[in-house]
């Protein structure tokens, strides 16, 4: 079993009613008092890095908590990180696309503050340590635990705001499970071999959807805010209304783009459809397709890519994409690069 130490950056988990002498709870315990609480035989070192909710969590915050966690596992030990459950998704993401090393990083929180009757703070945090030590772990990267069960980072979701069974994994479910301290792994995440070790994560990377009667115009005014990348949330399986495909052929043939989708078992076509705004249209215009992955994960691996100075080949493989070259439509004038030109 490997040593563990446990990173405290505040959240539901550490969060007690009234102790800010205001109404609501508010992050108060620090990473000492979460482990102190721990059950007898379950001891870690703990650290406090944050103590906030995890909606107040900056990108600088989360740089420096991936460092400090990256840190740790570089020496042989699993690492939890307690946050806010508003953003664990992102944090997630980022400690899998940063962490190269055996021992993996897991994340946990809570939905009931420290303070609530039931709170579930106490049991997440166990099987987090339990999954963080133990020897099936390794290699995973990052995963999240959550109600006794554990999800890749790359596939989680927040899908409930108020229950303690908040976290899901739509696309192919957790893999793995936590119970009486003994982790069962089912499955193992597929991730990239390279691990990325940004320098910074302050770029802008707006998320742009779209829907029924979209006339392009948000997509256009973001483009307007000269993003360094953007992701675009498509319809279906990567369409688009026809007057945001004229948006999106204005955006410059350089700036990254990833396409996801708005269903949450995403997955984008290639070739069935043909109408104007179909996957044909949208994949010729250059776009890094990434539909398995949430809106808020693919902007957190296009941060964590630019960060590395990754290409737009290397910035694909990071988010899950495949290359794909196709014809633009035929008689349709282009301003940005087809897919081909990444070939």
């Amino acid at each position: 079993m490997r040593e563990v130490i446990l990173l405290a950056a505040g959240g539901t988990i550490s969060s007690v009613e009234g102790a800010a002498g205001r109404p609501g709870a508010t992050p108060q315990l620090d990473g000492a008092a979460l482990a102190a609480a721990l059950p007898d035989g379950v001891r870690v070192e703990a650290r406090s890095l944050r103590a906030v909710n995890g909606s107040q969590l900056t990108t600088a915050d989360v740089h420096e908590l991936a460092a400090a966690a990256v840190a740790e596992t570089a020496g042989g030990r699993g690492v939890v990180v307690t946050s806010g459950t508003d953003t664990i998704e992102e944090l997630a993401v980022l400690f899998d696309a940063c962490n190269g090393h055996e021992p993996p990083i897991v994340v946990t929180g809570a939905i009931r503050p420290a303070s609530s009757p039931g709170a579930d703070g106490p049991a997440n945090l166990v099987d987090a340590v339990a999954a963080a030590a133990a020897p099936a772990t390794g290699h995973t990267g990052a995963l999240v635990a959550f109600a006794g069960e554990l999800h890749a980072a790359r596939g989680v979701r927040k899908v409930d705001s108020t229950m303690p069974h908040a976290f899901g994994s739509p696309r192919g479910g957790p893999i793995g499970r936590v119970a009486e301290g003994r982790v069962n792994l089912f499955a193992r995440p597929v991730r990239p071999e390279r691990a990325l070790a940004p320098a910074h994560l302050d770029f802008r990377v707006p998320i742009v959807g779209t829907w029924l009667g979209d006339d392009g115009e948000l997509l256009r005014a973001a483009l307007g805010l000269r993003p360094d990348g953007l992701v675009l949330v498509a319809l279906g399986a990567g369409h688009l209304p026809p007057p945001t495909l004229h948006a999106l052929r204005a955006a410059p043939a350089e700036l990254p783009v990833a396409l996801v989708v708005r269903p949450e078992r995403g997955h984008a076509l290639r070739s069935t459809y043909g109408f104007e705004g179909s996957e044909r249209d949208v994949l010729a215009e250059g776009v890094i397709e990434a539909a398995s992955l949430s809106p808020a994960a693919a902007r957190m691996l296009l941060l964590a890519g630019l960060g590395a100075g990754l290409s737009r080949e290397e910035l694909r493989e990071h988010l899950g994409g495949e290359r794909v070259s196709l014809p633009p439509r035929a008689g349709v004038a282009h301003d940005r690069g087809s897919s081909g030109e990444d070939e």
